[in-house]
Order: structure tokens, then C-alpha cells, then sequence
């Protein structure tokens, strides 16, 4: 296992909301609460009202109800994502956006560091489409989700997958390297580095490992200046934090 500090997972953006903005409301804009019947702020409510016992499918807008869970995830509240994110794939007949609701879910269980969770998630939304863009996010967030729980042979198979989905999405070509590196495949791992760099996916975690795989296969000067420059892009970060 590594000190590879955990990252955010990847999940989608959602419609997002009307123009202006008027702020979020963690009760979704389908339901108005009758304070007759319910205490508004029962922290059931929400739950019970979105039951399909007691609504129907066709009162439930399934977009806004993820755009709700994305706010969720947005403000770190992630067991209630979770939980929206599963009333969406309940509610919605549009595979695609199960694909997106079941992946956004892995990706709040990750979050909690469920992992065994997060794994049922990605691999249910693998279910819908393996060859979409959420099923190469799901295939990437599954692989660390495997990595995190101990098992790395099957890390490094989905991070495969994800960048044959996908060779465009630069985090599946980090996560390769990465699970590459830990196996001692150095230049294989230094080669997906590289196509993540050039695909913008740019930061001082993908510079490290860089320069780590530069360190094992003898390229100490160029390894020591990627080492040095990630201090700098670290130090400016924790800069910006304070001010």
C-alpha cells in the first residue's frame, strides 16, 4: 500500500441550476413540505417523502433530484448524496443518467472511504454502458476504490480500461501510472504520465509520481527538478490558502 494521499473522486456536473441562482436548498425543488403534516426540519423527511410508496415516478424531476445529491457532494455531505444519488437511479428510466447517478454514488461512498460500497456502485453503473463517459470515470474512481481496498491486480485491469474507454481522460492515464509504478513497471508507468500531462491533467500528485518513476529508472536530475518544482506548485497552494 502507499502514502498516496486520497483524492476527489471524479463526478459529474449535473444540468446545474436556473439562471440566477438562488442559492441551494437541501430540500429538492419538487417538494414543498406542508408543515401541517411533517416537521420541516425531521431529517426524514427528505427520505420519506421521496419513497416510491408515496410518489409516484412521474412528480419526481430526476435531474434536479441529481443536481441536489451534486450539492450534497459540493458542501461534504456525503452520506445524503449518496442517498439522493440512489433515489435517482430509482426514479429515472434514462440509463444514462442511472450510469451517472450509480457513479456519482461510488464516488460519495469513496468519500466516506466505504470502499466495499463504493465498488458496488461503479460496478452497477458499468452494468448500464461500458463504453460511455461516465462509464470511464466509473472504471477510474473503481480502480482506486479497488486499490484502497487491498486489491491491486484488479486496480490496475480497470485502469486499463478506463483509458481504452476513454484515452482522452487524463486521470485514467494517472491512475495507470500510478498502479504501473507500484508494480516496478517504470517506463510504462512514466509513458501514462506523460499522455496525462498533455491532457491537461497537470498537479503536483502526477509531477511526484513522475519524478519517481524518473528516480527509479536512473534519471536522478530530472527527477530532483520535478521533485523541486512540486514544492514549489505545494508551497504556492498552501500561499493561496492563507491568503
Amino acid at each position: 500500500m502507499t502514502d498516496r494521499e486520497p483524492e476527489d473522486h471524479q463526478f459529474s456536473e449535473g444540468q446545474g441550476f436556473d439562471d440566477p441562482y438562488e442559492g441551494f436548498d437541501l430540500e429538492p425543488p419538487e417538494f414543498e413540505v406542508d408543515p401541517d403534516k411533517v416537521d420541516p426540519v425531521d431529517s426524514r423527511v427528505l427520505t420519506d417523502m421521496l419513497d416510491r410508496r408515496n410518489v409516484t415516478s412521474d412528480a419526481v424531476d430526476p435531474g434536479k433530484l441529481l443536481d441536489v445529491g451534486l450539492e450534497y457532494m459540493h458542501i461534504n455531505r456525503h452520506e445524503q448524496a449518496a442517498e439522493t444519488f440512489e433515489r435517482v437511479a430509482q426514479f429515472t428510466d434514462d440509463e444514462r443518467l442511472k450510469q451517472e447517478a450509480w457513479t456519482n454514488k461510488g464516488a460519495a461512498h469513496a468519500q466516506l472511504e466505504e470502499w466495499d460500497a463504493a465498488i458496488g456502485a461503479y460496478k452497477e453503473a458499468l452494468n448500464f454502458d461500458d463504453e460511455s463517459d461516465h462509464a470511464a470515470t466509473a472504471e477510474t474512481n473503481l480502480a482506486y476504490a479497488l486499490w484502497e481496498s487491498g486489491r491491486t491486480e484488479q486496480a490496475l485491469e480497470h485502469a486499463e480500461r478506463a483509458v481504452e474507454i476513454d484515452p482522452r481522460f487524463g486521470e485514467a492515464w494517472y491512475n495507470r501510472g500510478f498502479f504501473l509504478l507500484e508494480r516496478g513497471l517504470a517506463e510504462d508507468a512514466l509513458d501514462a504520465f506523460d499522455n496525462a500531462i498533455r491532457l491537461s491533467f497537470r498537479n503536483a500528485d502526477v509531477l511526484e509520481e513522475k519524478a519517481r518513476a524518473l528516480e527509479e529508472l536512473g534519471e536522478y536530475d530530472r527527477a530532483e527538478e520535478l521533485a523541486e518544482e512540486v514544492d514549489e506548485m505545494r508551497e504556492d497552494a498552501e500561499q493561496q490558502l492563507l491568503e
